[in-house]
């Protein structure tokens, strides 16, 4: 968590609806620019918080993952017209950053509810809303990379 671009952060979004989501981000395909574009038509800035490397790993996506690091995904994250900033986090979950930004909406994508979501109860406390935007079908980093392994054992 960079301090310089949070305040940034504080200072562009005066006047303007925040919002914010996180992920892993790690091989962007189609379901993911869809869900941040959609992110941002709710507001004015979109913020996206990336895990880092560790975390990652501690979420038992699986052994090999992140494919990319931490760097790499900033930086295609960043290089999308719909983001306006691009930050990591270490733990498990955004509810440090979100408890710091108080974004105006947090958004996830279609596989979770609010009331799964830690950070929920974080973003109800303060007036925030929660929203869950749903899935592209078909495309996730999961099945690219499924479809990568049984390419190569052909």
């Amino acid at each position: 968590m960079n301090q310089k671009t949070l305040s940034q952060i504080q200072k562009e979004r005066e006047n303007k609806k925040l919002v914010f989501t996180n992920g892993v981000f790690d091989i962007l395909h189609a379901g993911h620019v869809q869900y941040l574009q959609q992110a941002k038509d709710l507001g004015d800035l979109l913020v996206v918080a990336l895990n880092s490397d560790d975390s990652v790993r501690s979420l038992n996506k699986a052994p090999d993952r992140p494919i990319n690091p931490l760097e790499d995904r900033m930086a295609i994250i960043a290089a999308l017209r719909c983001v306006d900033y691009v930050l990591s986090f270490s733990e498990q979950t955004p509810e440090n950053l979100i408890a710091t930004l108080k974004p105006d909406i947090h958004v996830k994508g279609g596989d979770y509810t609010p009331e799964q979501l830690p950070e929920t109860k974080i973003v109800r406390s303060y007036g925030g809303e929660v929203i869950i935007l749903p899935f592209l079908t078909g495309r996730s980093t999961t099945s690219i990379l499924q479809k990568l392994t049984s390419a190569t054992e052909d």
